[in-house]
């Protein structure tokens, strides 16, 4: 029997080896002579099947070392490049970019313009929309979750603080209220049907699907209230139009500190209520390092500015030229743009069987929209000397409150199914129908 008080003795280290590496078991002796039975042993699997040792190579001494560092692996630029460019389908309209900038700077046709400037800003809206999820994903669940809330309706804040800064108050207030009818309608819609083709009902999580259809009634009465002011006001034009305008402002102030509240709600008071555990452990492969991330989310955000400028700009000859009212503009061209990376990412959810990430998507870009982007471009318009206010027709503001309505009374229970779906999909047609035979507003 050996000895307990056996130790290991390791060799002097030659003299000729000039870098320091773990060395085999076979190299080490024991004080009594013997070599340590690991040395002689060989792994083997489940099988029996002999493994194969690590690769070694050889030292200056000429002996074998194991290789036990491996270099990191990086992304190359053209790695980089190709997943940047399959990210979406979207992404093969890339070149209208470079000819809406074109047609804007040549001051080409205005609706040759605005569709150019159209379909460029729908493949900046996904590259924004990527960018900023794998730049979320690279600096943590607190930074990230804020680097989500301030980017991810970017598109939107884009083009109306450019359309405030034209002047173009009637387009911002109908975009708003579009992107709030694009949610909670047609991608929810497009979610359900998706997601239950397949199955009898779609699940989800009902506590979390009840806080946030909870918060978007609350929010939606919030924000509707200067509407209710401006119908049930007797007509002064002036007075009234100075009493909407301060109490917008005012209240645009108070969903801001809601909004305040609510990203300390989601991200620190109740983080674990907004974990999605429909994907287990798996975590998904980084695409793009921070800075390469940061890198597409600037030149992102450029390009949908310049876009931004050509579009709002072409509005006029566009609303001429094919006879349609501006607040279709509003309430479904523009949507169409600024959700196209909320679509992107709710359906692809939906596909896979991860309802609670699809509906989180949707109802919290909407609450974006409800509690920090409308609040924040009255705040702009304030600023630079704009009348912004929330102010919306009676039309849009009866819609409005009916859609969330809907949409609260479908996710609330935790089950839905894709004719219930189908059925907000209809219903978002018929609204868009409306708002195309709608005749413009004039004050």
């Amino acid at each position: 029997m050996k000895n307990p008080t056996t130790r290991l003795r390791k060799p002097a280290k030659p003299e000729n080896v000039s870098m320091s590496i773990p060395q085999r078991p076979e190299d080490f002796s024991l004080e009594d002579g013997n070599v340590p039975l690991l040395a002689k042993s060989t792994l083997r699997n489940l099988n029996g099947e002999e493994i194969p040792e690590f690769p070694a190579f050889k030292a200056n001494d000429g002996n074998d070392r194991l290789a036990t560092l491996s270099s990191p692996t990086t992304i190359s630029g053209w790695a980089t490049f190709k997943n940047i460019l399959g990210e979406s389908y979207t992404s093969y309209l890339l070149p209208f970019v470079f000819l809406g900038i074109i047609a804007g700077r040549q001051h080409w046709d205005d609706s040759v313009v605005f569709l150019l400037n159209f379909l460029a800003i729908l493949p900046l809206a996904s590259l924004l929309s990527f960018a900023t999820e794998e730049l979320a994903n690279s600096v943590g669940q607190l930074l990230g979750g804020l680097i989500n809330a301030t980017f991810g309706n970017a598109v939107e804040m884009i083009v109306g603080i450019t359309a405030v800064g034209r002047g173009e108050m009637n387009i911002v207030q109908s975009s708003m209220v579009g992107s709030i009818l694009s949610g909670s309608l047609l991608i929810l819609g497009c979610c359900l049907t998706a997601g239950g083709l397949s199955k009898d009902t779609v699940a989800f999580n009902i506590d979390v699907s009840g806080i946030l259809s909870s918060l978007m009634v609350v929010a939606s009465a919030s924000l509707i209230i200067p509407s209710i002011l401006d119908a049930t006001t007797p007509t002064k034009w002036d007075t009234e139009h100075n009493s909407v305008l301060n109490l917008s402002r005012a209240t645009s102030v108070v969903l801001l500190l809601f909004y305040v509240v609510y990203l300390y709600f989601q991200f620190k008071s109740h983080a674990a209520l907004f974990v999605d555990n429909s994907e287990g452990d798996e975590e998904e492969e980084a695409k793009l390092g921070p800075w390469s991330a940061s890198a597409v989310l600037i030149m992102a955000t450029l390009g949908v500015t310049s876009c931004s400028d050509y579009l709002v700009d072409s509005v006029d000859g566009f609303v001429e030229a094919w006879g349609v009212s501006r607040a279709f503009i509003g309430l479904i061209v523009v949507p169409v743009i600024g959700n196209a990376g909320e679509f992107n990412t709710a359906i692809t959810a939906a596909t896979k069987d991860s309802m609670d990430l699809a509906i989180g998507v949707i109802v919290g870009s909407t609450l974006q929209i409800a509690l920090f982007v409308s609040p924040f471009l009255v705040m702009c318009g304030w600023i630079i000397g704009q009348p912004m206010s929330l102010r919306y027709s009676t039309f849009e503001t009866v819609v409005f409150f009916l859609s969330v309505i809907v949409m609260d009374c479908l996710i609330r229970g935790g089950r839905s199914n894709y004719y219930e779906g189908f059925l907000l999909i209809g219903t978002y047609l018929i609204i868009a129908i409306a708002f195309y035979i709608h005749p413009d507003t004039t004050n």
